[in-house]
């Protein structure tokens, strides 16, 4: 029998999350970081590593649909191990990226295909298995912070294991560089892909359905369930794993659409970021893959601060009386203006590197704290059941956003490049990342303007 004092064993539940997202991003970025030496080494267009990125992003875009769905079939548990599992597998394969390019360019011959790159076949079929592995972990993490936390601590646990992929973002250009400048690039891979490994190891010792954790009290089970309309939650998930929510019947929602057209116009301005800052470092400063490791390390550790205090941020106001998703929207609404300031990275640029890494941060930094947030009106609105569904299809339309923003950048610095002006595509990129999120607040906040949780699913 479980003892009665309170303990607060879901936050090393929250903890498993950080470091499986630290990984994720890890693994994520480790292409951007080479980019200038594969762009040297392979002879790459803007246009060809668009749609290397591209590929990832459309992969993660379209499984994201079906990895909402694997984990509420699987269970938390087994549907997290299974996307590491497949991911850290992906990231290792971009080691071996050459070989399984002639493989793919023999097979596209046979069916009279000719011409294509080697090099970029095989980024393009390694960032897709990667893709495909890495779009179970925010429907897992969600789900899991749903069966471990009430809805006031959500956002937090939220933006916690949340700004793992900041940490992971900040680790990557301290450590890749060096090793690809020690070991070579396919070292890089390798051994950043294997780490997910060792995660993997902690998460069977210490993961459990709450119900069956027998390191919590039965304080924190009642005290996570202490949401009134979570009384009726019976301990046992024999009956909600056992019942089926179509993708159909979800759509139907207006709090659906609400949460995938945010994702949708927001997701893109991260995955920009993520992948083209190294370019844009080297085009606009000529910095190559060692000395952006500075700017880029401050730039994500700043992301850390908006990925916490914005999953804080909205507790002022649930405390003050509004209802959660109210009191997130409130305070979305003040996130969305702070990426504002990337308009003046472009104009303040001349001063020095160091004014457009600190207003792109603040905008970076924005948008975590937005991530933490618009994750956590899902929870709030539908039941556990249905949670990594929705969270699959908002998770598609924001990898879709981010295949139009990588695209969109491809496109218009090879145009601006063969005239001679490189910057003016990154002015443009930089003023839609600015604009999107006040954007897609207004189209939220339009859809559901007040707090109306799913109750008939």
């Amino acid at each position: 029998m479980k003892e009665t004092r309170m303990s607060n064993y879901r936050w090393t539940v929250c903890a498993l999350l950080f470091f499986a997202t630290t990984v994720n991003y890890l693994d994520r970025q480790v292409l951007s970081l080479l980019h200038s030496r594969l762009e040297a080494e392979f002879n790459w267009t803007n246009s060809d590593y668009a749609n290397i990125t591209s590929a990832f992003q459309l992969v993660y875009a379209v499984s994201m649909l079906f990895a909402g769905r694997i984990v509420d079939r699987l269970g938390t548990k087994w549907g997290y191990a299974v996307a590491l599992i497949v991911w850290s597998l992906g990231a290792i394969l971009h080691a071996k990226a050459i070989p399984v390019g002639h493989g793919l360019a023999a097979m596209l011959g046979l069916m009279g295909i000719t011409g294509v790159s080697v090099s970029v076949l095989g980024f393009i079929f390694s960032r897709a298995v990667l893709g495909f592995g890495e779009s179970g972990n925010f429907p897992a993490a969600i789900k899991a912070t749903a069966e471990y936390f009430p809805k006031k601590e959500r956002s937090l646990a939220t933006g916690i294991f949340n700004s793992g992929a900041n940490v992971g973002a900040v680790l990557a250009p301290l450590t890749v560089p060096w090793i690809a400048h020690t070991w070579g690039w396919e070292a890089a891979f390798l051994i950043i892909g294997a780490v997910g490994f060792i995660w993997l190891i902690f998460w069977f010792l210490f993961y459990e359905k709450p119900e069956k954790q027998k390191r919590m009290s039965a304080a924190e089970l009642d005290y996570i369930l202490c949401d009134p309309d979570q009384q009726a939650v019976v301990h046992s998930s024999t009956t909600e794993a056992a019942e089926k929510v179509s993708w159909v019947s979800l759509l139907k929602y207006r709090q659906t659409w609400a949460f995938s057209l945010g994702k949708f116009m927001t997701d893109g301005v991260w995955w920009f970021f993520l992948f083209w800052l190294p370019s844009y470092l080297k085009v606009q400063y000529g910095m190559d893959d060692t000395a952006i490791m500075i700017p880029l390390a401050v730039l994500y550790s700043m992301t850390m601060i908006g990925s916490v205090g914005g999953g804080w941020f909205p507790m002022y106001f649930i405390k003050k009386g509004y209802a959660p998703y109210d009191g997130r929207m409130k305070a979305m609404l003040i996130i969305a203006l702070f990426p504002l300031v990337v308009l003046a990275a472009q104009p303040l640029g001349h001063i020095s590197v160091w004014i457009p890494v600190i207003l792109i941060g603040i905008g970076a930094s924005a948008h975590q704290a937005w991530s933490a947030n618009i994750f956590t009106t899902v929870s709030d609105m539908f039941p556990k059941k249905s949670i990594g569904s929705v969270i699959g299809i908002g998770g598609m339309a924001g990898g879709l956003g981010g295949v139009f923003m990588s695209k969109l950048g491809g496109s218009l610095f090879d145009h601006y490049k063969a005239l001679g002006h490189t910057q003016t595509g990154y002015t443009i990129m930089f003023t839609i990342c600015a604009v999107s999120y006040i954007v897609a607040w207004t189209v939220m906040k339009t859809l559901v303007p007040k707090y109306r949780p799913i109750t008939d699913l």
